[in-house]
């Protein structure tokens, strides 16, 4: 039995060495848009756009934060706010949970407190792979919170955008979050806070036609879709085609919608020179 002990040993120990010497097989990302492949350290090295067609893909709230903020000064807002089930809407306590589970995020809005270029700032993201950035009623109590917390503290608040629009699960008590958002990003303007508005894709629904389309400067990522309905659903409206581009970033700069378009690698650049800027116009 010993014998047979140790050979069961030394054949499990050749097994780990053959598996450690075995190399680790390289990880590749298919772009949705061009469907070619690339490498995953490729896609990091283009900050997750494909280095094939220039393709943007969307990126959670932590690696965005990780882009845009000194590292070392993030902290954490209003983490006790969970995603809630107001009308007892059937079967979606279990895919809140499935999501946090998921994602490791308990709604779809990220709220922190931190510093670009040293300027302290609160950042406010709505992160696409939570119920695909929906606003919810705690979504928009996030929102309001934050633009309450940059109020007080007399810092800029910075939004970005990601989101198929207002919940349907929780139906009136999502659609009253437009109003609520909007009535205290009035009241912060009010007041002379800075709020720049940062559009990715998609922003849609019920988040353009409120807090995401109020900012005073107002960028957005290369290619993303902006606006309220779809294209396919204004097309069926009103029975006829849409220009080309139409509510793409590119038009909507085209339009006077937004000011900059803004590519990924330059977030933290653009964003600091209004800052800047916002700290010379108030000293």
């Amino acid at each position: 039995m010993g014998v047979l002990q140790a050979a069961r040993e030394k054949l499990s120990e050749t097994n780990i060495f053959a598996r450690a010497r075995k190399p680790k097989a390289p990880e590749f990302i298919t772009c949705k848009s061009c469907r070619r492949r690339s490498s995953r350290e490729d896609w990091e090295q283009h900050f997750y756009v494909c280095p094939n067609c220039g393709a943007y893909s969307p990126v959670g709230a932590d690696y965005r934060l990780s882009l845009i903020l000194d590292k070392g000064t993030r902290r954490d807002l209003f983490t006790d706010l969970h995603a809630m089930d107001p009308l007892g809407f059937p079967g979606y306590k279990d895919k809140i949970k499935r999501q946090e589970i998921k994602t490791g995020l308990n709604e779809s809005a990220v709220c922190v407190t931190g510093r670009i270029n040293h300027h302290k700032v609160v950042v406010c993201i709505l992160d696409s792979r939570f119920f695909m950035g929906s606003m919810s009623s705690v979504v928009g109590e996030k929102v309001t919170r934050a633009i309450e917390y940059a109020d007080n503290a007399k810092l800029p608040l910075i939004i970005f955008s990601a989101s198929g629009g207002a919940r349907m699960q929780e139906g009136i008590y999502s659609l009253m979050q437009m109003a609520k958002t909007a009535a205290m990003v009035e009241r912060f303007s009010e007041h002379g806070g800075l709020y720049i508005s940062f559009l990715t894709h998609p922003t849609t629904g019920g988040v353009t036609a409120s807090f995401a389309t109020l900012g005073d400067i107002t960028l957005a990522e290369p290619q993303a879709l902006i606006g309220f309905a779809g294209p396919r659903v204004i097309e069926q409206t009103i029975g006829r085609k849409l220009p080309k581009g139409f509510q793409r970033s590119e038009y909507l700069y085209e339009h006077g919608f937004i000011d900059k378009i803004v590519e990924r690698s330059e977030m933290k650049d653009v964003l600091s020179d209004l800052l800047d800027l916002h700290e010379v116009k108030n000293a």
